[in-house]
């Protein structure tokens, strides 16, 4: 966005200026206003805050964004490439120039040896924060031509991405909650409080919530924790964990069973409710109530009130993809909005409309395509597809077995599975197993410190940004855009630029090949496609230079809101959305079906075979009764969303917060006491975590926060080390996966609890 001159010091070579900005740091995309002073010596951060003026955010900042700070100044980010020594005693500095030639020396020869197949590549979710890691990443996939690649979705959100693409057509056709227009919230394993949506950005949850309240409206939170959310919430219900399924569809079956189903326009859109309703009829709330831990009546009384409701919207996210049966639970939730009537309709579920790169904006709208899965398998565990990935708990696997297309060589960019993935310590050993290792990462960090060249990003605020991604996903259609903050460093190269000259190296061009020409080429292919012998014309008519700013400058011109390269005069440009200091405001969700939909039948797929397929294991069981085992479930924190923010002062400041929180009827039968440590334990290891009394917990069930465990030799996170806490995935079953979307089961793990005998 815009820099503006505020203030000159007395001293007439330093000045003040302040800049817009968006926070780079978590979905909910915050807009900022900071503070820079420039002199001689350089610019410094003077100040952060939230940006009164921006339509999206309205001032709102958590905690995160004051942090940009620190990760601008961390001695401990990297600022130029490091190669491991040869006697892998640790990293050296290297030049740019000798990095990508011992990349080219090193990389296309182990592909030409054992096939494209033998490069695998995982990216993480800090790359939906940087578009110039997020549009160029496919160059560089594209160019190897690997069947090989992992992402953090397997860890997070593939359920849901994989059934809105089975229902609407497309894997980012996600709807979000329309809060600030519903009358009843249900919030199932998801805590908006902390984390301001997830798949659905919604910056000051806090805020909206309270005004809902206000005007008379309910929030009913579902969940084995009594959360954040719960806590601001009027009725909390103690889930058992992985019991999401049995509880939605108990709530169907009522809904079928007692004649609440009310389509409303949804009725000439939908194809297969009949399938549905046969689908649930085994299902009784009162079959379930004892896998889910929520009485049938308290069931049935639920469905009722959201069915009755005139605007409702029920949402889950995060602890309902992370179980067994995440891929039913995110098909469920959606089909409950739909056959009561709070779809596609004010204060239900909605969807976004994006400036720019949605692909329910282009092409012809109401039919498409739709998506396939399950094109290929994993070679060694059989893991299908989905999204043209694989699950990220498959990588070590096909690192450590040998034969045809055993991966030989790994990319990394923005991810650190070795700390996030279940066994990280099985993916560790593979780590070093590989002939050749590159990371694109700020850090030498749990998974970085195996690599051989580790390649490093500008910080965020030398960076310019758009999102790409969270436009998609937002609570209110928007475009905004931020510019750099401060100079680059003399040694700084674009994330775009590092992922293009990989794929350079990978297509045969020398290590110093002209940059701009590949991305031309790309570019004019792009145009050729979508503007046949207009290509040319349109291509000197796009802003910027080589980079990301001529794509989103296509996106945004060719996008649902854009000038149509002159065919409407008003539309939205590159030009326009940077003129604007706080971003354009696109104005609130309108209803989109049936031009949303990229379905073949062009139609809502109520009832896809896949998962319909899958409801025959969770028949299977309900016929085995529930244990009385502990159960372990994860939880985030604002201060700690990902694992590298456990390494910047003002977040980790403060107390513990890794900690194991425990019923005290759980503890005392353990014979522990609060701030005891404790041991937790199951057949795949044991670990030892301080304990923390909590009466918020489900009785039987026990919570550690997600991405900790810093103390792990070779890693350069010094402020992390201090703070290292405990990985729970050390508990985790890197085979356990929701078979229909591949992703980890991460909760309801049964553990045993007792006191650490040291």
């Amino acid at each position: 966005m815009a820099i503006a001159a505020t203030a000159s010091s007395s001293a007439a070579t330093t000045t003040e200026h302040t800049h817009t900005r968006i926070c780079p740091l978590c979905e909910a995309c915050c807009g900022l206003e900071i503070r820079t002073r420039s002199s001689a010596e350089g610019t410094s951060i003077v100040s952060i805050r939230g940006n009164d003026s921006d339509p999206f955010s309205n001032g709102y900042l958590c905690p995160k964004g004051f942090a940009l700070k620190d990760l601008h100044e961390d001695p401990d980010r990297l600022r130029q490439p490091m190669r491991r020594r040869a006697d892998r005693s640790g990293f050296d500095p290297v030049s740019w120039e000798d990095a990508f030639e011992e990349i080219a020396q090193r990389l296309p020869p182990l592909r030409d040896q054992f096939g494209a197949d033998a490069v695998a590549l995982t990216i993480g979710n800090p790359a939906s924060h940087k578009i110039g890691l997020f549009s160029y990443f496919p160059h560089l996939a594209r160019a190897l031509g690997t069947r090989n690649l992992f992402s953090a979705s397997t860890l997070d959100q593939m359920p849901k991405q994989l059934a809105c693409g089975l229902m609407y057509g497309h894997w980012l056709s996600v709807p979000v909650p329309d809060l600030p227009r519903t009358d009843l919230f249900i919030c199932l394993g998801a805590n908006p409080m902390v984390s301001n949506g997830s798949l659905w950005t919604s910056p000051d949850y806090r805020g909206k919530a309270k005004a809902m309240r206000a005007r008379g409206g309910r929030i009913v939170v579902i969940d084995p924790r009594r959360t954040e959310t719960a806590q601001a919430a009027d009725e909390h219900l103690a889930i058992r964990p992985g019991g999401d399924v049995f509880l939605l569809l108990g709530l169907l079956h009522t809904v079928f069973e007692e004649g609440l189903v009310n389509l409303g326009r949804m009725a000439e859109h939908v194809e297969g409710l009949d399938v549905l309703r046969a689908a649930v009829a085994d299902f009784p709330p009162e079959r379930g109530a004892a896998h889910c831990g929520i009485a049938a009546d308290a069931q049935r009384r639920l469905a009722r009130e959201f069915a009755t409701t005139p605007k409702a919207v029920l949402y889950g996210r995060f602890g309902t993809c992370k179980q067994r049966f995440g891929s039913l639970n995110s098909w469920l939730i959606d089909a409950l909005n739909i056959v009561t009537g709070h779809f596609d309709v004010e204060g239900g579920l909605m969807f976004p409309k994006a400036a720019a790169f949605a692909a329910n904006t282009l092409g012809k709208p109401g039919q498409g395509k739709g998506v396939a899965t399950g094109r290929r398998r994993s070679r060694v565990g059989k893991a299908p597809e989905v999204m043209g990935e694989f699950p990220i708990s498959c990588l070590a696997e096909e690192i450590e077995t040998p034969g045809d297309g055993q991966v030989h060589a790994l990319i990394t960019v923005a991810c650190n599975p070795v700390l996030s993935s279940p066994n990280g310590a099985r993916l560790a050993r593979a780590l070093d197993g590989l002939d050749l290792m590159v990371s694109l990462d700020p850090y030498i960090n749990e998974t970085s410190r195996h690599a051989d060249l580790i390649l490093p990003p500008p910080s965020p605020l030398e960076d310019w940004h758009y999102d790409m991604v969270f436009a998609q996903l937002s609570w209110r259609n928007h475009a905004r855009w931020s510019g750099p903050v401060v100079p680059a460093g003399p040694d700084t190269r674009g994330e775009w630029q590092t992922l293009l000259r990989l794929a350079a190296i990978v297509a045969g061009q020398p290590a110093d090949a002209d940059l701009q020409a590949f991305d031309d080429a790309a570019l004019r292919a792009e145009l050729k496609r979508q503007a046949g012998d207009q290509a040319e014309a349109l291509f000197a008519m796009l802003d910027g230079d080589a980079g990301p700013a001529r794509w989103l400058d296509l996106g945004l011109r060719s996008g649902p809101y854009g000038d149509g390269f002159g065919a409407k005069p008003d539309g939205l440009t590159l030009k326009q959305v940077r003129a604007a200091p706080h971003g354009i405001d696109l104005g609130e969700l309108q209803p989109r079906i049936p031009e949303v939909l990229r379905t073949a039948s062009g139609r809502i797929e109520l009832a896809p075979a896949a998962l319909l397929a899958d409801l025959v294991h969770a028949d299977a069981a309900l016929r085995h009764p529930t244990g009385d085992e502990l159960l372990l479930i994860g939880r985030r924190e604002t201060r700690s969303n990902n694992s590298w923010m456990h390494n910047l002062p003002v977040l980790a400041k403060g107390r513990d917060r890794c900690t194991l929180l425990v019923h005290p009827d759980d503890a005392a039968r353990a014979g522990l006491a609060d701030g005891q440590s404790a041991r937790l334990s199951n057949a795949r290891g044991s670990l030892i975590a301080p304990i923390a009394l909590s009466a918020d917990m489900r009785p039987g069930v026990v919570s550690l926060p997600h991405g900790w465990g810093h103390d792990l030799a070779g890693s350069r996170l010094a402020v992390a080390a201090r703070h290292p806490g405990v990985n729970m995935n050390l508990l985790l079953d890197d085979e356990a996966r929701d078979p229909v979307s591949g992703t980890s089961v991460l909760s309801g793990i049964p553990v045993r609890l007792s006191a650490d005998p040291s």
